[in-house]
């Protein structure tokens, strides 16, 4: 769902889209038919060569399927959760010694990765992007270990309608991952599906009262 919107978003703001999931291409059809003639269905690896920025909405357990050599070299917008209970225990997860977005680095060796989109309903995210110096503009988080990647990624959320609050480095993404107060709470709740705009300053308040679990 997450994918959908920001494919939505990416087309509203005139971006070509190449959609992909682990079924065939003509399973996208009508989706890609509904977005419009900038977004075509393709094959995973297909979608990962042709895209500048590549978006990877995929359960954390199927982060080790995907095929790393198309992902070499590409900045990666990793949207993924950890759900033990949908994921399986994943051990280095579970001890902290890695983040989600860590797992996916290690699985893509040469991705560019910077985590962004994993803290907001997928309805919200549709429905709360603004325009530029509107005064009513929502953030994301983002977190990165290329400093490159998090400018290309800021650039992108500002053309679909987003600011963008820089938690730091990839290690640093637990600070909304799934139980901290900036995972969901900021943009509203799930019953208002139009959502509640959430500015930088109140998205870093809520990154600022994260605690890590020990």
């Amino acid at each position: 769902m997450i994918g959908g919107a920001v494919a939505a978003l990416a087309v509203d703001a005139g971006y070509q889209v190449v959609l992909s999931n682990s079924r065939r291409p003509e399973t996208l059809s009508d989706l890609a038919a509904e977005l419009g003639p900038l977004c075509r269905p393709a094959t995973g690896a297909e979608a990962a060569e042709a895209g500048d920025l590549v978006v990877v909405s995929t359960p954390v357990k199927a982060y080790a399927g995907l095929p790393a050599a198309p992902f070499a070299g590409k900045i990666v917008m990793d949207t993924g959760n950890y759900y033990p209970e949908r994921d399986g225990q994943i051990e280095e997860l579970d001890r902290g010694e890695l983040t989600s977005s860590e797992l996916l680095a290690r699985d893509l060796p040469g991705a560019r990765v910077v985590k962004v989109f994993n803290n907001i309903f997928f309805k919200h995210l549709r429905n709360l992007a603004r325009p530029a110096g509107a005064a009513d503009r929502s953030a994301l988080p983002i977190a990165g270990d290329d400093p490159a990647a998090k400018a290309a990624v800021t650039a992108f959320l500002d053309a679909i309608g987003y600011d963008a609050v820089d938690v730091g480095a990839l290690a640093d993404g637990w600070r909304y991952q799934p139980g901290t107060p900036a995972y969901g709470p900021p943009y509203g709740t799930f019953e208002n599906e139009k959502g509640t705009p959430a500015s930088a300053d109140v998205v870093g308040a809520a990154l600022a009262g994260a605690v890590r679990p020990a």
